[in-house]
């Protein structure tokens, strides 16, 4: 349904009911999703875990496409972490092999939709060929001026907080910055996440409440939601319920609430 339906025009989407209830002048800037709970699906439906990550893949459009709908300024997707290369060869292999061949078939389409594409993480680990792809993407689509989608492979916070805190320590001995010019700002410009808003709202779904080594400098005000669906049952539905429940939340960022 929700392929043929983001076939419309953007406009005739926001006239379908499901949107209808949302406050589009409080919506997030930046959102983030931990997309968990692709093997819990695949066993409860008797299937292999591989069939969960396609199923996964499948779902991940949907809410691409919803947030380009919303016109939502960023979007940021948890697609394989540090941690997840201890997960059986096979299991990883079949990722790798699906992501490939997902981004190859959607770079256009994205293209199409004035998505503006980032990889961040430790890319240069990646294979020769997915380099090269995710780099092809980017540069197809790095003066489109619509949702900007980081997806996060081969991430892991620490590992990029500790990557930052090197490249600032390098431009400061090089006497580009002085210690003095250190501050949340400069940091921030090494992140891979350098000129997209800090996250506001951060979505995870499958049950498990942490965040699990993600955006952990750039959520650090975010707004958590959490649900026990599984990650190939998110539907664009329900992705709008969590942005409902974002835009009725009082954020304070550490002063009192407005009264």
């Amino acid at each position: 349904m929700w392929n043929r339906l983001f076939k419309r025009a953007p406009r005739e989407v926001m006239d379908l009911p499901v949107f209808q209830e949302l406050d589009r002048s409080r919506l997030p800037a930046h959102t983030a999703i931990i997309m968990d709970g692709n093997g819990r699906w695949a066993k409860g439906q008797g299937l292999l875990r591989t069939a969960g990550h396609a199923a996964g893949a499948d779902t991940l459009k949907k809410i691409l496409k919803a947030a380009i709908a919303l016109e939502l300024p960023a979007l940021t997707i948890y697609a394989f972490s540090t941690e997840n290369w201890k997960r059986p060869p096979v299991e990883v292999d079949y990722i790798m092999r699906l992501f490939f061949n997902r981004l190859m078939q959607e770079i256009d389409e994205m293209d199409e939709d004035n998505v503006k594409i980032r990889f961040i993480g430790r890319i240069n680990e990646l294979s020769p060929a997915l380099q090269e792809l995710t780099q092809k993407a980017e540069d197809q689509m790095k003066d489109n001026t619509g949702v900007q989608f980081n997806v996060a492979i081969n991430y892991g916070a620490q590992d990029e907080i500790l990557r930052a805190t090197k490249k600032l320590m390098q431009r400061v001995q090089q006497g580009e910055l002085s210690p003095e010019d250190v501050n949340e700002n400069s940091f921030d410009d090494c992140l891979d996440t350098a000129g997209v808003p800090p996250v506001d709202f951060l979505i995870r779904t499958g049950g498990d409440m942490r965040v699990s080594n993600f955006l952990l400098w750039q959520s650090a005000y975010a707004e958590l939601w959490f649900t026990d669906t599984n990650w190939p049952d998110f539907t664009p539905e329900l992705f709008v319920e969590a942005l409902k429940d974002f835009g009725k939340r009082e954020r304070r960022f550490g002063g009192l609430e407005n009264k």
